[in-house]
C-alpha cells in the first residue's frame, strides 16, 4: 500500500469513528469473462446487505470498503490479471450518494473536510487504474452514485433507472466528490449546470435513465433484463477496440462564462442569493473551465467543508428527513387496521379541481370513479378533461394504450347522486368555498350513500365539524385538503373534525397513502395549516404595502427567505379571491392579527388577476391596478419590512402549536415543504426563524431543540 493510500485509509478510519450508526456498504469484487475473447474483468458491486427499501450510501466505513476493494483491482491490473475494471450496484439501486445522518453530526471543520478529502482520495484511485473502466448504472444514482460513476472512463444506463441526480445544492451542499469538475468536462458547462442547479433547485428533479443517455453522461443505454449482460458485452466492444466511444469537444471559450452566467440567473430565480450552495458550485464550475482537475477537486473540498458547518445543510437534511420518514409515518394517525377498503370513489363537482381529483384517484386506486354536477354540460366537460390528461400521458409514454383504455373505463359522470354514488366507499366535494352549500350537498350525500362510506371534504380554510354538524353520521366526515396542481404537491392536510371517528380517519390515511401523498393531521382549525401560515404572510406584506412602503422594496424585503416565488407572483397563482375568502375567514376568526385588506378587495372587484402585467416582454407593475389602490405613508426599510413579516411569522405559527393544530413544529415544516415549495435550505420556516433569532425575540423560546437544523453548537 502507497503513503498516500495509507493516509487515506488512517483518514477514513477517524472519521468513521464519528458515524457509529453508519450502514456500512460493502464492496465485493467478482471476475468475469468477458464476451468476444475479451478477457478478464473485475466488477465491484456496491451493496449495503438490505433489499431496495434501504439505498446504498457512502460514509466512511464504506468508503473504507471501496478502498480495500481497490486495493485488489490495482494488483490485479499491475499483474495483467485484468483487462478492464467495472463498478455497478445491487438491484434497483446504483448508489444514492453520502450517508447524510453522519454529515449532520459533524462539528469541526477539519472533519467535514477530511469527508471531502476521502471521498475524492478514494474515486480517485478509480480514474488512476491502468486499464479502462467503467460505471454500470443499473438502478438509481444521486450524489456520490452518480460521482463514483464520473471517475470511471466510460458510462452505461438502464433504461429503468427511475432517478438519476445531483441534489446537493437543494440540499444545500455541492456535488462534491467530482460532480462540479468532472460533469462540466464531460459535457459542457450548460448541461452541467442543467443537472447540479437548475434541476435540483427545481424540487429537486430526477432524470431518468433515457435523459441520462440523450444529455451524454453515459456512453450507451440497455433494457433492465440483461443490463449487465449487455453492458459486459459493450465493454467487450470497447475493450478490444471495436466500438470507439466519440465525445463533443468541449467549448472552453465564451460559451462557458455564457453558461455560468446562465447559472447565476438561474440560481437568483430560485433563492435569491439567499443560499450560498448553488453559488459555490457555480464558482467552482467557472473554475474548471482551464480543465484542473485537482485544483477543481481541491476547491469542492473547501465548498463542501463550509457548507457543512453552515445552518443552510443543517436544515436541508432536516427538510429531507421529513420528507423521507416523518411524512411516511404520519403523527397521530391511527391504527391503520381500522381503515375500510375503497372500491368506488365519487367526487361531487366537475371543475378543474374536482376533475384532477378523479384522475387521481382513477391512477393511483385503479378503482371506479364517478363525477357529478348541476347540469350535464359540466360533467362532460369534467370527463372530458380527465379522458384529455390520460391521452396526454399516453402521448408521453408515460402509461400503454391498454392502460389509458382502462383509466377512460374507470372515470365516468352522472347527474344522478343516488345511483352514482350508492355503492360508494368515498365521496369527496369539491364545489364552491361556501358553508351553505356543502352542508348542503353532505345532507343530499347522506342521504344516498351507504352508512360506511366516508364523506370527505377539500375545503380550503372552512370548518369540517360545522359542515358535519347537520348530519346524523358526523364522525365519519373528514377533512381532505388537496394542493394545487393535485398531481405535483405531495402535501394533504388531513383533518379530523369534533366528532370524526378513528375509523374513517384511518380510512383517510389508507386512501392519501395509495395516493402517494404526504399526509398531514390537522386539527379543525381556521385555514388549517398552510393556508393560515401563508395567510398571515400575505397579510402582513400586503399590511406593509397599504400602509406606504413601496412594492418594489415589500418585495425586496422577502428575497432572503429565497422562497419559490414572490407574495404578488403568488397571489396571481393562488388567485386574489381565494385570498380574499381566507383572509375574511380568517379575519373572523382572529381579528386582532388578520385583516382584509382594502386595496385587496379594490383588486377582486375590478376582476384583476394580481399586480403585475406583462409589456413588450418585462412583467411590470400594472397601472391600472395601482390606479385603485390607496397607500398610507409609513415607509420601511427592506430591513424593517422584513422584521415585521418574520415576527408575525414566528407568533402565528407559536399560536398554532399552542392551540394544538399540529402535533409539532415538524409538522408545520412539512406542510410548507410539501404544499407551498419552501426550499428545503431552509428547512420550512421554523428553523429559519431559530437560526435567525426571530423564534426567541418574539415567542421567548426556540421552535425546534437545539442542534437541530442548526449550525453546530
Amino acid at each position: 500500500m502507497s503513503d498516500t493510500h495509507a493516509n487515506t485509509a488512517e483518514l477514513l478510519k477517524r472519521a468513521h469513528e464519528l458515524f457509529p450508526d453508519e450502514v456500512v456498504t460493502s464492496a465485493h469484487v467478482r471476475h468475469l469473462d468477458l464476451p468476444l475473447g475479451a478477457g478478464r474483468f473485475a466488477l465491484i458491486t456496491l451493496d449495503n446487505g438490505f433489499d431496495h427499501t434501504k439505498p446504498t450510501t457512502f460514509g466512511p466505513g464504506s468508503l473504507a470498503k471501496l478502498s480495500e476493494a481497490l486495493d485488489q483491482v490495482e494488483r490485479e491490473a499491475a499483474a495483467d490479471e485484468i483487462v478492464a475494471a467495472g463498478v455497478t450496484g445491487k438491484p434497483f439501486i446504483f448508489a444514492v450518494g453520502a450517508d447524510l445522518k453522519g454529515v449532520e453530526i459533524l462539528k469541526e471543520h477539519s472533519d467535514a473536510l477530511a469527508i471531502g478529502k476521502g471521498g475524492h482520495d478514494v474515486f480517485k484511485r478509480i480514474a488512476a487504474l491502468p486499464v479502462p473502466t467503467f460505471a454500470f448504472y443499473n438502478g438509481a444514482a444521486m450524489g456520490g452514485g452518480v460521482e463514483v460513476g464520473l471517475h470511471c472512463d466510460y458510462r452505461t444506463v438502464s433504461t429503468g433507472v427511475p432517478a438519476f441526480s445531483l441534489p446537493e445544492c437543494f440540499l444545500g451542499l455541492v456535488p462534491g466528490w467530482g460532480g462540479c469538475t468532472l460533469l462540466p468536462n464531460l459535457i459542457g458547462p450548460q448541461k452541467a449546470i442543467q443537472v447540479i442547479i437548475e434541476n435540483s433547485l427545481a424540487q429537486n428533479k430526477q432524470l431518468k435513465g433515457k435523459d441520462v443517455f440523450e444529455i451524454g453522461i453515459a456512453d450507451a443505454i440497455f433494457e433492465p433484463a440483461d443490463f449487465l449482460e449487455q453492458s459486459l458485452t459493450w465493454a467487450a466492444s470497447v475493450v478490444k477496440g471495436e466500438t470507439v466511444v466519440a465525445r463533443p469537444e468541449i467549448d472552453r471559450g465564451e460559451a462557458w462564462d455564457t453558461a455560468v452566467a446562465w447559472g447565476r440567473l438561474v440560481a437568483d430565480g430560485r433563492v435569491h442569493g439567499a443560499a450560498p450552495a448553488p453559488y459555490r458550485a457555480l464558482d467552482i464550475i467557472a473554475a474548471a473551465k482551464d480543465g484542473d482537475l485537482q485544483a477543481g477537486f481541491d476547491a469542492e473540498d473547501r465548498a463542501l467543508a463550509d457548507l457543512i458547518m453552515g445552518g443552510e445543510l443543517r436544515s436541508g437534511i432536516y427538510a429531507f428527513n421529513l420528507v423521507q420518514k416523518r411524512g411516511k409515518r404520519p403523527a397521530g394517525a391511527p391504527d391503520k387496521s381500522l381503515a375500510r377498503p375503497v372500491t368506488k370513489v365519487g367526487v361531487v363537482g366537475a371543475g378543474l379541481m374536482a376533475s384532477q381529483l378523479a384522475l387521481l384517484f382513477a391512477r393511483r386506486l385503479q378503482v371506479p370513479v364517478v363525477l357529478t354536477d348541476i347540469d350535464q354540460e359540466r360533467v362532460d366537460k369534467g370527463v372530458g378533461y380527465v379522458h384529455g390528461e390520460i391521452d396526454k400521458l399516453l402521448g408521453k409514454g408515460r402509461i400503454n394504450q391498454d392502460n389509458a383504455n382502462r383509466l377512460k373505463g374507470l372515470v365516468t359522470g352522472s347527474l344522478d347522486k343516488a345511483a352514482a354514488f350508492a355503492d360508494a366507499d368515498f365521496v369527496i366535494e369539491a364545489v364552491f368555498e361556501e358553508m351553505g352549500v356543502k352542508q348542503q350537498v353532505f345532507a343530499e350525500l347522506e342521504a344516498v350513500v351507504s352508512p360506511t362510506a366516508i364523506l370527505a371534504t377539500n375545503t380550503s380554510s372552512l370548518s369540517v365539524s360545522e359542515m358535519a354538524s347537520k348530519l346524523e353520521h358526523p364522525e365519519r366526515v373528514v377533512g381532505f385538503h388537496f394542493f394545487n396542481p393535485v398531481a405535483v404537491l405531495p402535501l394533504l392536510e388531513i383533518v379530523r373534525g369534533e366528532r370524526t371517528d378513528d375509523a374513517s380517519l384511518a380510512t383517510a390515511f389508507g386512501v392519501a397513502k395509495k395516493l402517494k401523498k404526504t399526509a398531514v393531521l390537522v386539527k379543525d382549525a381556521p385555514a388549517f395549516v398552510v393556508n393560515r401560515v401563508l395567510t398571515r404572510f400575505s397579510v402582513e406584506f400586503q399590511r406593509i404595502i397599504d400602509e406606504g412602503t413601496p412594492i418594489e422594496v415589500a418585495e425586496k424585503a422577502v428575497e432572503p427567505l429565497g422562497l419559490p416565488m414572490s407574495p404578488l407572483v403568488l397571489l396571481e397563482l393562488v388567485g386574489p379571491a381565494i385570498l380574499l375568502h381566507v383572509s375574511e375567514t380568517l379575519t373572523a376568526a382572529f381579528p386582532d392579527r388578520f385583516r382584509v385588506s382594502e386595496n385587496l378587495a379594490a383588486v377582486v372587484k375590478a376582476g384583476k388577476r394580481g399586480f403585475y402585467t406583462w409589456v413588450d416582454g418585462q412583467q411590470v407593475l400594472d397601472p391600472e391596478v395601482l390606479s385603485l389602490l390607496k397607500f398610507g405613508d409609513t415607509v420601511l426599510t427592506a430591513e424593517q419590512a422584513r422584521a415585521q413579516i418574520l415576527d408575525a411569522l414566528a407568533e402565528e405559527i407559536r399560536l398554532m402549536l399552542d392551540e394544538g393544530v399540529v402535533a409539532e413544529a415538524q409538522d408545520i415544516d412539512l406542510c410548507l415543504i410539501t404544499g407551498a415549495g419552501y426550499p428545503f435550505h431552509l428547512g420550512g420556516i421554523t428553523p429559519y426563524l431559530d437560526r435567525e433569532g426571530v423564534s426567541e425575540r418574539v415567542n421567548g423560546k426556540r421552535f425546534l431543540a437545539p442542534g437541530i437544523a442548526s449550525v453546530p453548537e
